[in-house]
C-alpha cells in the first residue's frame, strides 16, 4: 500500500515553499480593512500542494480563491492524485489528535490514493 502511494509522489518536482501547514477556513479571516490574514500556522518548508490539498479537504475558500491561486501559480500535472496522499496524512493525524470523528475519512482518502496509484 505504501509503495503504491509513494509512486504517486515519484517524479514530482517539488518547488520548496514556505507553507502554512494548517490551511483551512477556520484559520482564515478578513480584517476590518478588508485585508485577508491567516492564523494558527504550522509553518514549514515543503511542497506548496500540501496547503492546497488541505484547503480542498476541509473546504471553505470558494471558487474565487481557487481561480486566483491557479492564475498566480498553476498546479502541476497529477495534483489530484497527490492531493489524496497528502490528505490521507492530514486525516490520520487528526484521527490521532481528535479521535474517531475522522475515522470515516481514512478509507475514502486511502482508497482514492490507491486507485490513482494502480
Amino acid at each position: 500500500m505504501l509503495a503504491a502511494m509513494a509512486s504517486l509522489l515519484k517524479g514530482h518536482d517539488v518547488t520548496q515553499s514556505l507553507v502554512h501547514g494548517d490551511l483551512w477556513s477556520g484559520n482564515a479571516r478578513m480584517l476590518a480593512s478588508g485585508e485577508a490574514v491567516v492564523s494558527d500556522p504550522a509553518v514549514h518548508i515543503g511542497d506548496r500542494e500540501v496547503d492546497v490539498a488541505m484547503k480542498d479537504l476541509f473546504g471553505g475558500f470558494g471558487a474565487a480563491f481557487a481561480d486566483s491561486y491557479r492564475e498566480a501559480w498553476t498546479l502541476d500535472d497529477g495534483y489530484a492524485s497527490r492531493r489524496d496522499v497528502y490528505n490521507l496524512y492530514r486525516v490520520l493525524n487528526r484521527l490521532n489528535l481528535f479521535g474517531r470523528a475522522y475515522l470515516a475519512r481514512v478509507p475514502r482518502c486511502g482508497s482514492r490514493a490507491l486507485a490513482a496509484a494502480c
